[in-house]
């Protein structure tokens, strides 16, 4: 089990960011069999991609840094909020001293792929960083940039409603919600699952909590240079990995409202922003604000502003509304 002692400061101190560098390591690993195997048809669509790449640049060689419980911290580094991007990423990743990267390729490049020659080659040179750093790079753009605005919004949603759950519930509830393994007790959080670590003290620093699209469980990272971190799945994930059972069924509600009214009353299970349902549901900003209004007009939806955003719920006629078409 793991156990985090949390104090009043810590909570104060405790925030929420994005990483599109992990989701990317995750997504490699998943693709190389090291992690959670894909929905089938993101495999099908990713996999020839995935192994021209493992030929022509290389990838074989950020691929022999990982296992399925961890890798390097320098191709994942840590994020600094919401707004994370894979450029900033990137950057950071290429601005990773030699002897840094040396120095974690000695405790991660342990396996037996490590000594492939042409792997082998990469790690030893003196420009490996650059190296690897190009190989992710052009994973991305090949691999996720597509997917990652609906992915994201994913992501954006879930912090949302996570913020919202802390203004209504407490810091307890929201992150017993995380997860069904994760459990506050007495003044702690603990995981039920992991191997006996024990505790870890997070010294006033905060709890880091990160949202994903490809972590199957919870996910931790207990040592420098990363801050105290839970990544945990992000709601809205069942469409992607094809769990669709729980999802309501559209069609009586699609009837009344259309397809596209309905398609945002259903995705409106936590509040959202215009651009956050524009990205997760590959619509246009235009059209879903011309939507929302309607929606808005007719008692189905209530907006809020939020920060410099503004969010839209369901009232409870919307609720029944939904609830009815299931």
């Amino acid at each position: 089990m793991l156990r985090f002692e949390v104090s009043v400061e810590d909570l104060l101190r405790s925030r929420f960011a994005l990483s599109p560098a992990m989701d990317l390591c995750l997504l490699l690993r998943s693709l190389a069999g090291q992690n959670r195997p894909l929905p089938r048809a993101w495999a099908t669509r990713l996999l020839p991609a995935f192994e021209r790449l493992r030929r022509e640049t290389e990838l074989d060689a950020a691929l022999a840094l990982h296992t399925p419980q961890s890798g390097p911290n320098f191709v994942a580094p840590p994020p600094r909020g919401i707004n994370q991007t894979w450029a900033d990423d990137l950057a950071m990743i290429r601005a990773t001293p030699l002897e840094a990267a040396r120095r974690e390729f000695a405790t991660t490049a342990t396996g037996p792929s490590a000594h492939d020659p042409r792997v082998r080659a990469v790690l030893d040179s003196t420009d490996a960083v650059s190296r690897i750093a190009e190989a992710m790079d052009q994973a991305w753009h090949e691999l996720l940039a597509t997917d990652w605005p609906q992915l994201r919004a994913i992501c954006e949603r879930d912090v949302v409603h996570r913020v919202g759950v802390i203004g209504e519930h407490g810091w307890a509830t929201t992150i017993e919600s995380l997860h069904p393994s994760i459990a506050w007790r007495a003044g702690g959080i603990e995981i039920g699952f992991f191997p006996p670590v024990g505790n870890v003290r997070l010294a006033g620093d905060g709890l880091l909590l990160i949202p994903s699209v490809f972590v199957g469980n919870i996910a931790a990272h207990l040592e420098d240079p990363w801050p105290r971190t839970l990544v945990y799945p992000a709601r809205g994930t069942a469409a992607l990995w094809g769990e669709q059972a729980t999802v309501p069924q559209p069609d009586a509600l699609t009837a009344l409202v259309g397809r596209a009214r309905a398609r945002l009353l259903l995705a409106l299970d936590a509040p959202a922003s215009t651009s956050h349902l524009a990205r997760s549901l590959a619509m246009a900003p235009g059209a879903v604000g011309d939507h929302l209004a309607i929606l808005r007009g007719a008692g189905l939806l209530v907006r809020a502003r939020s920060g410099r955003s503004v969010l839209y719920r369901r009232t409870p006629l919307g609720e029944a509304l939904v609830a009815g078409s299931g």
